[in-house]
């Protein structure tokens, strides 16, 4: 039978009690190990049935234990601790608080940072994620509480969250997707002043609303809303928008992203008026998903009375964009058409333009689709500061989206790069951290892994060999066991029987070199590659003296059936009684198998097409606790690869190398690599019976990667180099500096075809100049209706190659000849200047015209230049010797 309403009944606690509520309801135990242990001892046999969850496991804690505890003098003290402990990091000063701008000035600081993003991995209890870009969300809102960053988190609750992963007999990934009742998990409903929830709505066409309930769920000192539309106001369609993450098809998602843009704006008000706290400056969009909070942001402008384009500026200064795709395919975009029905009269937005709407994210340059709306190019044209999240990735992200500044090079686009980082206190293990306060102190071992600071980690040097060589194998030998119950359950829920697995109790061996594999499933990642030989993966498995195992996890989106082939395949091979025992696929990858997973693992095995990672961070997750990465120079690795500690898999990505050439070369290079350099040194053992080389390397990796991959360091940055900023550019764009630059820039686009650089000259004929010489510069420019005050004239300088391009190129100013005193008699200004010849070798200079205004954040804003002819220039190249 099934019942016909369900309640979720919460448990009484008594008063001595009464803490463990709140610690529970504050995330900041899925990091906090002491509050971990603390909710072990209440039940240890409910907390593991209760997979770790704190919320659910007092809502099974018996009346009589809760009875016992309460006379527990030793437990309390302990919950006393805890509770005082929380205390402390919710109120006290941290980095962010005790850390100055310029000379002693704080007032840079923004008074809240809004963060948007389309789904959040805090914690297993909390299965709001499908991949990295969740897991990065939360490791930032996680890094940014333990910094004292005023971050507001804002994303949607889906009622079935992602996936759960299982297997048929044959390997085929199932899909299953449990509800998940926010009454059990560690949430609370916003309410308003009379006890009501708070609503957010939102208009539909055909006089139909999308309404939702707002959740608070508290990662530390950070509050992350998540906007639920399963609420009864709504008509069936409407309460499935939060249904899934990344399910439905385009107008399901179309509303999911105005749902987390528009309405996302209005929670964050709502929340803000009920608590005080103060409204956010800065608004980061992380991915083109929440794009649309940019439209909601320009209507609260426009209702005060401010025009669309002053609105728009004032939007602008305050948003941070950044992106985490490199490739078109894995923006979502929308038919314009579907975006015109859901804005304007009778929709969303009835006040806003809805034309106006459309030209932000219509794909107006070379190559790109009018009739489609980007998220990414809405996001970019949004936000008037964008970065990738690894330094390959932001030059690939400036080449992808060249088009929207036509007429610079792709390095000049302005979108910067700040490399992703992960939550140390998250993700390594706790004998890890153990051993590292054991050296250095409880209190400096916490900071080391949340704040950073290389000075903290360099105590790694002083723990002997033997110390870091039994750590080592404790972790793998906890893998193993992992691997076995999970590998049991998988197989049981395959339909095997009890009687046909006897052979799982002999899979791995925690003294054998034991390889990591585990990521989301798109072709890219290449999950198969190692199978591209099979019969050299065997041996590798089975060698003698040099046995490898490996361990394997992921999940391929429900809809690609190409990657669940892929999943099939790996299974399969997996299966083969012959290397069972030294290869597994575990299934249902996520949050809680990664935490025993990553520690683990001897090696990270990461292996996409290159440049088509935009960060990975899996591997860094690995080298906090140890592991040595083997990989592609992609992402992350691409800039922080050292043979210190690790290895890089040589590449074939030359623009003639067909894709099955390409995977033949790096697989085989990748078998040579296991076989004559990584299980060589880590068998490699000293008289001690200690595998000196190994170990040295493993040490390396945390004392010199380790600060580098931090979430801390990551958000330091954001905070120094776009939060600050933006701030600073948000608050010098009040009503009437918005309205002034808004003008100006319509004023510089209508004017700018007038615009144009007539005749260069320069004082040295010779093609041959000394190092160090400096060439006199003497340009004539037409403005047309513009005046030196709107613009600015440059040199450019470079080396340059066989074809005239520049290379490495620094600009230098220009100033107007005799100050500037007017134009020469045919209406040209003249402008000049000293170009010095600082590098030897082949050597280019040319000039151009941008515009210039002091609230632009970068000079090539407009998209807007203008360069010589080719009849205007007089020498424009040297050989320097």
């Amino acid at each position: 039978m099934k019942a016909i309403r369900r309640f979720t009944v919460r448990p009484v606690l008594p008063d001595p009690l009464r803490p463990l509520s709140d610690l529970a309801r504050n995330l900041r135990w899925s990091w906090h190990a002491e509050t971990r242990e603390l909710f072990q001892a209440v039940d240890p046999e409910g907390w593991r049935a209760a997979g770790g969850d704190p919320v659910r496991l007092l809502g099974t804690v018996s009346a009589a234990r809760l009875g016992e505890l309460t006379r527990d003098r030793r437990f309390l003290r302990r919950l006393t601790a805890a509770a005082d402990d929380l205390d402390d990091y919710l109120r006290g000063r941290r980095w962010y608080q005790n850390r100055t701008v310029g000379e002693g000035d704080d007032t840079d600081l923004p008074d809240a940072i809004a963060y948007f993003s389309p789904e959040f991995g805090v914690t297993a209890a909390l299965p709001q994620y499908s991949g990295g870009l969740g897991i990065l969300a939360g490791d930032h809102l996680k890094a940014a509480s333990d910094l004292g960053v005023p971050l507001v988190g804002v994303g949607l609750l889906y009622r079935h969250g992602y996936f759960r992963q299982s297997l048929s007999r044959d390997g085929w990934q199932q899909e299953h997707y449990p509800l998940l009742d926010p009454n059990e998990m560690p949430l609370t409903l916003l309410r308003r002043p009379d006890g009501g929830p708070v609503r957010v709505s939102l208009a539909l066409p055909g006089g139909r609303s999308l309404h939702a309930h707002v959740w608070v769920a508290q990662v530390g000192r950070v509050p992350l809303l998540m906007l639920d539309s399963d609420v009864e106001e709504n008509g069936p369609g409407e309460r499935n928008v939060t249904d899934r993450l990344y399910g439905g098809g385009s107008e399901h998602r179309l509303l999911q992203e105005m749902l987390l843009g528009i309405g996302g704006v209005r929670a964050v008000r709502a929340y803000c008026a009920l608590t005080d706290h103060p409204a956010p400056e800065v608004f980061h969009t992380n991915e083109g998903h929440a794009g649309f909070l940019g439209l909601e942001r320009i209507r609260e402008l426009t209702d005060r009375g401010t025009d669309f384009d002053a609105a728009l500026e004032a939007v602008r200064a305050g948003t941070v964009f950044t992106t985490h795709t490199p490739v078109a395919a894995g923006i979502d975009r929308f038919d314009r058409d579907l975006v015109a029905r859901h804005f304007g009269p009778g929709a969303e937005l009835p006040d806003v333009d809805v034309g106006r709407v459309l030209q932000l994210g219509r794909e107006t340059y070379p190559g790109g689709d009018p009739n489609v709306f980007n998220m990414a190019v809405m996001g970019l044209r949004l936000a008037q500061r964008a970065n990738g999240v690894s330094t390959l990735h932001g030059a690939v992200s400036r080449s992808m989206f060249a088009g929207l500044w036509p007429g610079f090079d792709p390095e000049e686009v302005p979108i910067t790069s700040i490399t992703n980082g992960v939550h140390a206190p998250t993700w390594v293990a706790p004998e890890v951290i153990r051993l590292g306060a054991r050296r250095i102190g409880a209190q400096r071992a916490e900071d080391a892994l949340s704040v950073g600071g290389s000075q903290r980690w360099d105590a790694v040097a002083e723990i002997d060999d033997a110390a870091i060589w039994e750590l080592r194998r404790d972790l793998r030998e906890q893998l193993v066991h992992e691997v076995r119950a999970r590998l049991h359950a998988s197989w049981r829920e395959r339909g095997a029987g009890a009687a046909e697995l006897g052979w799982i109790d002999g899979v791995l061996d925690p003294d054998i070199l034991t390889i990591g594999f585990a990521r989301r499933v798109p072709s890219y990642k290449r999950l198969t590659l190692m199978l591209r030989d099979r019969d050299r993966l065997r041996e590798l498995l089975l060698h003698p003296t040099r046995p490898v195992q490996i361990v394997v996890a992921g999940k391929a989106h429900p809809a690609d059936d190409g990657g669940k082939r892929l999943v099939r395949e790996m299974v399969r091979f997996a299966d083969d009684p012959r290397v069972r025992h030294r290869i597994v696929f575990l299934p249902d990858y996520g949050m809680a198998m990664a935490k025993k997973l990553y520690p683990g693992c001897d090696v990270w095995l990461n292996n996409p097409l290159r440049p088509l990672e935009a960060c990975g961070t899996s591997g860094m997750k690995a080298a906090l606790n140890g592991g040595l990465n083997l990989s592609v120079r992609d992402g992350w690795w691409d800039e922080w690869y050292d043979p210190d500690f690790g290895w890089s898999i040589p590449t074939a990505d030359g623009p003639t190398t067909d894709e099955d050439r390409r995977d033949d070369l790096e697989a085989n290079a990748l078998y040579e690599l296991i076989e004559q350099r990584v299980a060589p040194r880590f068998y490699d053992r000293g008289a001690d019976g200690l595998p000196g080389r190994w170990i040295e390397m493993v040490r390396r990796t945390l004392s010199t990667l380790g600060p580098k991959v931090l979430a801390g360091r990551m958000v330091r940055e954001y905070v120094e180099q776009l939060y600050v900023p933006a701030a600073r550019a948000h608050r010098s764009l009040d009503p009437d500096a918005a309205r002034e630059l808004a003008g100006w820039k319509s004023r510089i686009r209508a004017a700018w075809p007038g615009v144009a650089v007539d005749h260069v000259e320069v004082d040295e004929t010779s093609e041959v100049a000394e190092l160090g010489s400096t060439l006199a510069l003497r340009v004539r420019v037409t403005l047309g209706d513009l005046t030196p005050e709107d613009v600015e004239v440059q040199a450019v300088a470079g080396r340059v190659d066989t074809r005239d391009a520049l290379a490495d190129a620094r600009t230098f100013p220009l100033k107007p000849a005799g100050g500037g005193s007017g134009p020469d008699q045919q209406g040209r200004w003249v402008y000049e200047g000293p170009l010095t010849l600082d590098r030897t070798g082949p050597f280019g200079y040319t000039v151009r015209v941008l515009p210039a205004h002091r609230l632009l954040a970068a000079g090539a804003d407009l998209g807007l230049v203008a360069l010589p002819a080719e009849s205007a220039a007089e020498g424009a190249g040297v050989l320097l010797r």
